[in-house]
């Protein structure tokens, strides 16, 4: 049967809220599943392709295949994909693990096993469309009493061995993805506060002080130095009362002046200085 016969006796048999449904799913089935195929993160990649088998289902279920579609809804989106979600979910993975080739050209084997599934798949739907005939589910059904007794028969007897090995895939699938994604965070070793204060102390690590605290940027170390907010303007709680009420003999010009910044008055250093020279002569 020529290509132009099965599509013309495919629209005559099309009723139009199949029409409808088709050109509804059909855009968001696509869209899934090329958002699937450029999507950066694992967890938004598994999203959409939740949104793809849905859809498909759906138009199982329009074309009077309720067992197929619950079957999708069910097995596939209800439990492989959750699966996966909760492995992406509990191990982790981050984006920037994708870039890393862990297998020397996995990427040129990827393309040829992409051109050769692309082959495939023509290959399949020019046959189909041009040497098969479609017998529709109700010559399917007949003689084994019913669409969905016969499907069970020929998923048991027929293609059990394809069956096991597609259900063995998708075990070994998910454990690899564990397997991987354990053996590349187990490669970066954290260091613990513990070990980190102790290498501080011992001069071992980079910095001598931690990090500064989020929203604030510091240009130094010490104490007396104000520490900058986010606009540009003085934390006024940076500076130390202690700090303030020392007196200072030789002025710092490396940094700015504190109370200018903060537009807080100056302490008068001859008084503190006439007190700590009493408080010496009572001793």
């Amino acid at each position: 049967m020529s290509t132009t016969a099965v599509l013309a006796q495919a629209a005559g048999e099309v009723s139009t809220g199949e029409a409808v449904a088709f050109w509804i799913l059909g855009p968001v089935a696509l869209a899934g599943a090329l958002g699937l195929v450029f999507a950066r993160h694992a967890v938004h990649a598994a999203l959409l392709l939740v949104l793809t088998m849905f859809s498909i289902a759906v138009l199982y279920l329009v074309q009077s295949a309720p067992f197929l579609g619950f079957v999708q809804i069910i097995v596939y989106t209800g439990a492989v994909m959750m699966l996966f979600l909760f492995v992406l979910m509990l191990v982790g993975r981050d984006s920037k693990d994708s870039v890393i080739e862990v297998l020397r050209g996995q990427r040129a084997a990827a393309l040829v096993f992409g051109v050769a599934l692309a082959a495939l798949l023509v290959g399949g739907l020019a046959r189909g469309l041009t040497s098969v005939t479609p017998a529709g589910l109700a010559a399917g059904g007949l003689g084994w009493n019913g669409n969905v007794p016969g499907l069970g028969r020929l998923i048991f007897t027929d293609y059990l061995l394809a069956f096991e090995l597609t259900a063995a895939l998708l075990m070994v699938a998910a454990l690899g993805a564990m397997v991987l994604s354990g053996s590349q965070s187990s490669q970066h070793t954290k260091i613990g506060q513990r070990a980190t204060v102790l290498k501080r102390l011992r001069g071992e690590h980079a910095r001598i002080s931690p990090l500064p605290g989020p929203g604030v940027y510091a240009t130094a170390n010490s104490v007396a130095v104000p520490a900058i907010l986010p606009d540009g303007s003085i934390a006024p709680e940076s500076l130390s009362e202690i700090i303030e009420s020392v007196a200072v003999d030789v002025p710092d010009t490396t940094t700015p002046d504190a109370h200018a910044l903060t537009g807080r008055p100056a302490p008068d250093r001859t008084a503190a200085s006439g007190e700590a020279a009493e408080t010496g002569e009572h001793r």
